[in-house]
């Protein structure tokens, strides 16, 4: 392991079937008038809401509501979330659903004290400013896993506008101050939602894996969390309310991008920056974003990291080495990774998500170029990736 690093994460995670007890005393901690973000009402049918707003009132709170975050959460909606939160002057921020609710609240609550003349997009997601105002807390009740939201200080936004989707991954003081995690609020999600989880969680673990050429602590654990996550996928696509393998599931998003595994890493994240260019175009779910477009990929870029691809192979899928290549390693690795996404639904083509070959050049020049990977990807070779992917 060469490369230096501090590590720190201040979110305090309550895990399990009664997490939620937790939650009134970690309200006691913050002022009177809380932000209550929630997307469009599924936690009022489970009757998650109803166990929040009690959580509220007996911390004796005053709630103002902040409903109806999208999946790709927008430039428009957040500024509407920043006039609500300024006119109420709220003390904290409590985001209940997946990562795109929490990802907005922790937007949100860095835009809140901006001077009235700035805008959170030009600063945050244009000139990737960090916050020097003051930055309003945040808590968060997790009810979709796969972004690793809850204990990271991402937060992607979209300018449909611009025809962009950016992230920001701000520092410490950005976190959820705390996270509530019970794998039973997970069991109503639809399918095609949990499977797109399920493989964003994949891609966070394989993003920060195929980097670096070291021997690094942080690649044997993300081995075992790859493990983890695919022998519970299997099992909760058949047996959605199987506890142990969602609890599995939802305790591995975390990990996954907790910034734990990226430790002494340099981290690739071109997947993720092709997913999203799709999610900016299409305002396709974002996992499947990402499963669209992972292979071809990971087949473009297998040349040049080929030692790491036989490793994962072998490793993460069991594949034998005997009597191969490296080549054919690692070419068949990749291929059980594939068969895995189709034994689980994941979407495999970006034609599937409303993209065609008319939109390449537009895909292109939404699609940010990132260095830590093994391979800088040329503008062709970006319109080649999303060709095979189509």
């Amino acid at each position: 392991m060469l490369g230096d690093f501090t590590y720190h994460n201040p979110t305090k995670v309550h895990f399990g079937k009664n997490a939620m007890q937790a939650l009134t005393d970690e309200l006691s901690h913050y002022g009177k008038t809380v932000q209550l973000v929630y997307g469009g009402g599924s936690i009022k049918r489970t009757g998650i809401y109803d166990q929040v707003i009690a959580a509220l009132e007996a911390a004796g709170k005053t709630v103002v509501e902040d409903a109806g975050v999208m999946p790709n959460p927008t430039i428009e909606k957040l500024r509407e979330g920043v006039a609500l939160a300024r006119e109420n002057k709220i003390d904290f921020i409590l985001a209940v659903g997946g990562g795109s609710c929490i990802d907005y609240a922790k937007a949100v609550s860095v835009s809140v004290n901006l001077p009235a003349d700035q805008d959170p997009w030009e600063v945050y997601y244009v000139r990737f400013q960090e916050p020097t105002c003051e930055v309003v807390p945040v808590g968060a009740v997790l009810t979709m896993v796969g972004t690793g939201s809850e204990m990271n200080g991402g937060a992607v936004i979209t300018n449909r506008e611009a025809g962009l989707k950016l992230g920001h991954i701000f520092g410490t003081e950005v976190f959820p101050k705390f996270a509530i995690l019970n794998p039973e609020f997970t069991y109503t999600l639809p399918k095609y939602q949990m499977v797109a989880g399920i493989f964003d969680i994949m891609n966070h673990i394989t993003e920060q894996y195929f980097s670096n050429e070291d021997d690094n602590t942080s690649d044997y654990i993300a081995e075992g969390l790859m493990r983890s996550l695919i022998t519970a996928s299997r099992i909760a696509v058949k047996d959605p309310e199987n506890y142990e393998a969602r609890s599995n599931i939802m305790w591995t998003a975390t990990w996954a991008l907790n910034t734990f595994i990226a430790m002494g890493k340099t981290t690739d994240w071109e997947v993720h920056m092709l997913g999203q260019a799709v999610g900016a175009l299409t305002d396709a779910t974002h996992g499947m974003t990402l499963s669209a477009t992972a292979l071809p990929y990971y087949r473009h870029i297998m040349p040049y990291g080929l030692e790491k691809f036989a490793r994962f192979a072998k490793v993460v899928w069991g594949i034998s080495s005997e009597g191969k290549t490296e080549e054919q390693v690692a070419a068949e690795g990749l291929d059980a990774m594939e068969s895995w996404m189709r034994e689980i639904g994941c979407v495999m083509t970006i034609s599937e998500l409303g993209c065609d070959e008319s939109m390449l050049d537009a895909l292109a020049d939404a699609t940010l170029v990132m260095e830590g990977g093994y391979h800088v990807l040329t503008r062709d070779e970006i319109i080649e990736i999303f060709r095979e992917s189509l």
